[in-house]
Order: structure tokens, then sequence, then C-alpha cells
């Protein structure tokens, strides 16, 4: 099992909107990044787990759990022109984007970065690098565990 980190934007869908969405679950779409598109095209499998981290708001931070519980498969907005995420250069044939769908499993408190920059044994974890912008990162299974104590606290 690997575990992952998903950045979302409250205000165009939060940790409390998958809660909310058909059995706790949507297709994680709309992402247009190579190396993100990449974790979940190649890398993610049912079963990992995920921190759900709103962004670009107020008090960035983590806010709940989930878990891929589909793999990768081509993501329909690139295909849809008036979509916002719709890609002109992909077809059906030789799709470009790929997206997985995620599950709710539970909300948690808000697990702020200014707080996750306080523990030693996070500073490695990418979410806290300077310029990074990615919507989905890997986390290390021992950052995991650490978290999951913090909140657990």
């Amino acid at each position: 099992m690997r575990y992952w980190l998903f950045k979302s934007e409250p205000y165009k869908f939060s940790i409390d909107n998958l809660a909310a969405s058909p059995d706790q679950t949507t297709a994680w779409d709309g992402v247009r990044n190579y190396q993100a598109r990449n974790f979940m095209w190649k890398q993610m499998k049912i079963g990992d787990q995920a921190f759900f981290y709103h962004s670009c708001c107020p008090q960035p931070g983590i806010t709940g759990i989930a878990k891929v519980t589909k793999s990768a498969y081509p993501d329909v907005t690139q295909f849809d022109p008036k979509s916002r995420y719709h890609d002109p250069k992909a077809n059906q044939e030789k799709p470009r984007w790929f997206n997985v769908e995620i599950t709710f499993i539970q909300k948690t408190r808000l697990l702020t970065i200014k707080e996750l920059r306080q523990y030693p044994e996070l500073k490695r974890m990418r979410i806290l690098q300077p310029g990074n912008r990615l919507s989905i990162t890997s986390v290390d299974p021992d950052e995991w565990r650490f978290i999951l104590k913090i909140l657990r606290a």
C-alpha cells in the first residue's frame, strides 16, 4: 500500500463535498500536471490511502482521509469541449489525462501546514517543501503513521 496527499481548494471541492458525494466517492479529475497524472496512472492502486488537504484558503491543512477505490482510467473532462479541463490534443484512442476515484474514510481535525512544520519528523514531506505546487504528492509510510498519531492525540 502507498500513501498520498490530495490537495483541493475547499471552495471548489472540500472534504465535506467528498463526504456528501454519491457513495462518498468522486473521480479525481481535472489534474493537468504530468507528474500528478503519472502518480495516478502508474503508481496508485486500489486500497492506497490519502490525506485530503485544503489549499488556497485561510488555514491550509489536512482535513480528512480517503482511499483509492478505482484504478486510473481516462479523465473524461479532457474530451469535453465545454469543460474547463478540455484538451484539444487528447482523443479517445490516445488519452493524455487520467484520474482515479477516491472514497471518503473520515474527516479529521484541521491539521494546519503551520502545525505540520513544527515536527522535525515531517521536514522532508513534499507538501512542506518550498515551491511545492503539485496537487498530488506521495507520503512516506513513516510520515503517514506519524501524522495519524498526531491526529489521534
